[in-house]
């Protein structure tokens, strides 16, 4: 019972919304990279706005948050060319 209710918290706290792209691997991975992305800025951005969290901190934090999400694309090779086969 207890592993239900933590996975009952997860699902509440972090929910994750179906994808629907192109189903390979790395879109997977970069998606639900994506997802986290958003709800941890959503987390900040409320933070903020209740005055929890200073403006200069609450920047500083998504501004790290997006090189942690660019990093992730470019790793995974998200919007590159495939290589062209002679």
């Amino acid at each position: 019972m207890n592993q239900s209710h933590e996975e009952d918290k997860d699902k509440f706290l972090s929910p994750r919304g179906r994808y629907y792209g192109q189903v390979k691997p790395e879109n997977l991975v970069f998606n639900a990279n994506l997802q986290e992305f958003a709800q941890k800025v959503a987390i900040i951005t409320s933070l903020e706005s209740n005055g929890k969290l200073d403006p200069k901190e609450a920047y500083q934090q998504i501004k790290e948050l997006w090189k942690q999400l660019k990093h992730s694309k470019k790793e995974l090779g998200i919007g590159e060319e495939p290589l062209a086969r002679a």
